[in-house]
């Protein structure tokens, strides 16, 4: 993968986002591929930090356990995505595990080489700060957001999150099937919650159930709802 592809990737909220060509282009000169089969663990909660993932093919899921012992499911990083970037900078531990939900391959880039392409790029610290602060924005908004919303619309955002893109037959696909437990856990709601929701949606054709997994078949009606209040 070259600078340019790899630009083409990274997705807005990415830390690498602004970077200019030549930063990328040493990124990938110091990274090195992995490959991860489907089950493998990228990376653990609560170990050591000290590489950063860009992920160049394939689907990962992204948990935590809280205190109370339940699993969080954080989010699905797919091509573009760059993981493992707090503890990278801060130096603690990892905040979440990462496992390959489909043959995933990553670039990996430990910190000693990182340190190296910050002193070369000077105008890059500034902006990686930049993307922090845009991400944190971003992340107080959703969580403002989530707030808000009653459960209706807080599950629909959370599916169109899950959707392949819009516009085309494919943006009308999860990009993963989930149980109605998994998407609980992703939601942030509980099964009661998600099976009444799913029920009423089915009986107006907005999704269909099959052995409990969700297909969206209305996608602009889970728009209306996810923008309901």
């Amino acid at each position: 993968m070259d600078a340019a592809k790899l630009a083409e990737a990274l997705t807005a909220q990415s830390l690498f986002a602004d970077c200019e060509q030549a930063e990328l282009s040493d990124i990938i000169a110091r990274g090195q591929s992995r490959a991860f089969k489907p089950g493998q663990e990228l990376m653990a909660q609560g170990e050591e930090g000290n590489t950063l993932f860009i992920v160049l093919k394939g689907l990962a899921r992204v948990s935590m356990v809280a205190a109370n012992g339940r699993e969080i499911i954080l989010d699905y990083a797919e091509p573009g995505h760059v993981l493992g970037e707090i503890a990278f900078l801060d130096g603690g531990d990892r905040t979440a595990s990462v496992e390959a939900i489909e043959p995933v391959e990553a670039l990996v880039l430990t910190r000693a080489a990182f340190a190296d392409i910050i002193e070369k790029h000077k105008g890059l610290s500034l902006r990686l700060l930049k993307a922090m602060a845009r991400r944190l924005r971003q992340n107080n908004a959703v969580i403002e957001a989530d707030r808000a919303y009653t459960s209706g619309p807080r599950l629909a955002r959370f599916l169109l999150r899950l959707m392949m893109g819009g516009g085309t037959n494919a943006g009308n696909q999860l990009k993963i099937a989930l149980s109605q437990s998994e998407l609980g856990n992703f939601a942030g709601m509980s099964r009661e919650q998600i099976n009444r929701q799913l029920s009423a949606w089915v009986d107006n054709g907005i999704v269909a159930l099959n052995s409990g997994r969700v297909t969206i078949l209305d996608r602009q009606a889970l728009v209306d709802v996810a923008e309901a209040w």
